[in-house]
């Protein structure tokens, strides 16, 4: 369920889920308003972000969104019977959240046993670096931690990787009529580093103090809900600019070649829908080392289940 329809279009187009619901979830929302929906073995939220993230800057944060968190509380709580996992996942700033202890107190109300992830992205092979938190919980034991999850050995992937390099999207002269000059200064800043005739990216809107440009050969920063990324390069000694483009950002999320985000609205729209995804390689490590126990306890079953004599 999603309380943006694009969302709801994208989860159905991709995954062809009848069930897949366009709600706005509330403090009252109850499993019955999604009609009939059978047993939940495992509920994930990924309650709002804007109001937690140090991207908002000095604008003023609104409280009532941070309380969405517990709308996902209160819906396990009328499931019957209970889901046996919860995850949560937002901003890393959620920990310092005055409802955060709250939360977690809600859960163990719910005989939830939790563990706390604080995850980044391009640990698990994705081409990003994108740190979020997961709480984790389990009503039939205590969840695994952090150390045992399967992560990605060796170097990191880079931005590299999801650039398409064929030519197929056009770039414009970087120095023409009516660029903004901070466009320029990040240039100017990130050409003095590289050097002229090298590629690098420009980054918008970030805080990260990284001077607002980024090397390829690195894990591209954090995939927003805005355009944020410009790919400079250089064509007869000139430098070029364009934006990278939806596809390009979902293979920075970690999406594979079979998901797909095109005639999703407008271009805003999926860039709106994949800065505001989780990252699946993330959670798959995260869902497939939860249920490992179970499954292993099911085989040991097995293997002591008595044979019946012919």
């Amino acid at each position: 369920m999603d309380a943006w329809d694009r969302a709801v279009e994208a989860y159905g187009r991709n995954f062809g889920d009848r069930r897949a619901r366009h709600l706005l979830m509330t403090p009252r929302s109850r499993p019955a308003d999604l009609g009939s929906i059978g047993r939940i073995d495992l509920l994930l939220g990924s309650p709002e972000c804007t109001h937690h993230t140090c991207a908002r800057g000095s604008r003023p944060r609104d409280e009532r969104s941070k309380e969405t968190a517990f709308y996902v509380t209160n819906f396990a709580r009328r499931l019957n019977p209970r889901p046996r996992w919860v995850v949560l996942e937002n901003v890393v700033q959620m920990r310092g959240w005055h409802g955060y202890d709250p939360l977690l107190a809600a859960l163990k109300r719910l005989e939830y046993q939790t563990e706390v992830y604080t995850l980044d992205a391009s640990w698990f092979g994705v081409p990003q670096t994108r740190r979020r938190v997961f709480i984790v919980g389990d009503r039939e034991a205590k969840p695994p931690p952090q150390s045992v999850l399967p992560m990605v050995a060796g170097p990191a992937r880079t931005a590299s990787e999801v650039i398409d390099w064929t030519g197929r999207y056009a770039s414009t002269p970087l120095f023409r009529a009516g660029r903004a000059k901070a466009t320029i200064e990040r240039f100017e800043r990130g050409n003095s580093e590289m050097g002229p005739g090298k590629p690098f990216l420009l980054v918008y809107y970030g805080s990260d103090g990284g001077g607002g440009w980024q090397r390829v050969d690195r894990p591209l920063r954090t995939v927003t809900t805005i355009d944020r990324f410009a790919l400079v390069t250089w064509q007869d000694g000139e430098p070029m600019m364009r934006m990278l483009q939806p596809d390009e950002l979902a293979k920075a999320m970690g999406f594979d070649d079979g998901y797909s985000l095109d005639g999703i609205g407008q271009r805003r729209d999926r860039i709106r829908l994949l800065g505001n995804g989780v990252c699946p390689p993330v959670m798959t490590a995260i869902i497939q080392t939860l249920t490992a126990r179970k499954s292993a306890a099911a085989r040991s079953s097995e293997r002591l289940m008595p044979i019946a004599a012919e």
